[in-house]
């Protein structure tokens, strides 16, 4: 068997690569960073996270914390590497981009039975191969699937959200807390008056933009929105969404503020951190002048300015199988965020999910499919549910089957389920677990 060629070194690709080397098989990690690089990438290094540092809610009784505990169970490379590369952030896992990257790119160097080669790769002509190239697919190698499956990708706009540097704030008008005093004080918090949040707004819808697409054609994925499509639905669509002040007191006034900006930990040395909900199309200029009028920050040092970019993805349940294999053609596969997956943790999950099924093909065995109760088999499941209009989705309790009990204990009566399942399930399995 030659080597298997996994095009994408972002989160899915490298999971892949290294569960698939882990038991055994030759890969080469493709990767076109530095030659070429994209809109959003800064770097030529592996697993570069470029909208957020935050891994979402290390909670069990998360959708997020739950799919985490199930690919601990699973042996997930990545997410030990981001347990390594922790910031605080309270129940979220939040990591510093650069120590995770780094020791991604460690992990792959170190294994034997991965080459890593720094190219474009422009064709899908690899007997075996997975396509991890995600929401930034470059254009010859999008033109290759298009003419391969026959029709066009699909695409919506991600936005990316602005960072500081946290010794360049006034540490007089911000102050550090956690909602409702739980857990670590680990998130810095501006407090707004209604009059401050107004002037907010109005500057965010007049302020100039970066030319592009419009994001009203309904395309942008709504769990990352650009501030700007927030503030056009309504005064109060931010304070009740990202810039919400529930459960946060104001230590001078003592009062919960009318809206409240916060800021994570983006490096683990607590110097940079980044504007929770302020994804943006704005003009560099513009975030600069935005800055100027939040409390606090208006002589803030901008490391990482908010920025757009193209996101494509597949209509897979219409192009690819139960394993994620092209319906016209044995041996290409595609993994990761190009598939419908969203998010960071989906990803990984979904890496993990086609190294093993990866195996299954190459040994002759049918697809290893999870459990509907787990929200692996929940993804799995989404990817291959016919619909007019499919979209990117994230791991939420939804695409789980229904549990009968009071309201407030479903989602653990779930978490409960779907461990259980998945125990169950892994006992009567033959994969190794790394």
């Amino acid at each position: 068997m030659n080597k298997i060629v996994v095009v994408g070194g972002g989160l899915a690709g490298c999971e892949t690569a290294l569960q698939l080397a882990s038991r055994g098989l030759q890969v080469e990690l493709v990767e076109m960073r530095p030659g070429r690089m994209t809109p959003a990438h800064r770097t030529g290094s592996l697993a570069e996270l470029v909208c957020s540092n935050s891994l979402k809610s290390d909670n069990a009784e998360t959708a997020s914390g739950l799919l985490k505990r199930e690919l601990r169970m699973l042996g997930c490379r990545l997410l030990e590497i981001a347990s390594e590369s922790r910031v605080p952030a309270g129940h979220a896992l939040a990591v510093d981009r650069e120590i995770f990257s780094r020791k991604v790119g460690e992990a792959v160097a170190e294994e034997s039975l991965i080459k890593l080669s720094h190219r474009e790769q422009t064709d899908l002509d690899i007997p075996v191969v997975v396509i991890a190239t995600g929401p930034l697919t470059s254009d010859l190698l999008s033109s290759a699937v298009i003419e391969h499956f026959g029709k066009d990708n699909l695409f919506f706009y991600d936005a990316i959200s602005m960072s500081i540097a946290v010794d360049s704030m006034d540490h007089s008008k911000v102050f550090k807390a956690s909602r409702y005093g739980k857990g670590d004080p680990d998130y810095w918090n501006v407090p707004l008056d209604r009059d401050k949040y107004l002037a907010l707004l109005e500057y965010i819808r007049t302020a100039s933009k970066k030319a592009g697409h419009d994001f009203e054609d309904g395309r942008c994925f709504e769990a990352c929105l650009p501030v700007e499509v927030s503030v056009s639905r309504g005064d109060d669509v931010l304070r009740y969404g990202p810039l919400k002040p529930r459960g946060l007191v104001d230590p001078i006034t003592g009062k919960e503020p009318y809206a409240v900006i916060q800021l994570r930990q983006e490096s683990i040395e607590g110097t940079i951190a980044g504007l929770v909900g302020f994804q943006t199309k704005m003009t560099m200029s513009a975030q600069k002048g935005l800055m100027a009028l939040i409390p606090g920050l208006e002589n803030a040092e901008i490391v990482r300015f908010g920025a757009i970019h193209r996101n494509t993805f597949l209509d897979s349940p219409g192009l690819l199988d139960s394993r994620q294999m092209s319906i016209k053609r044995d041996g290409l596969f595609f993994s990761g965020q190009i598939t419908g997956v969203e998010g960071y943790v989906e990803s990984i999950a979904h890496g993990l999910l086609t190294a093993i099924n990866v195996l299954k093909y190459i040994e002759g065995h049918p697809p290893v499919i999870f459990p509907s109760e787990t929200l692996l088999g929940g993804l799995q499941a989404h990817l291959v549910s016919k619909s007019s209009n499919f979209q990117p989705m994230n791991a939420n309790f939804g695409i789980l089957p229904p549990v009968k009990g009071k309201r407030r204990e479903r989602k653990a009566m779930k978490v409960e389920r779907s461990l259980t399942s998945l125990i169950s399930f892994l006992d009567k399995q033959s994969f190794d677990i790394p």
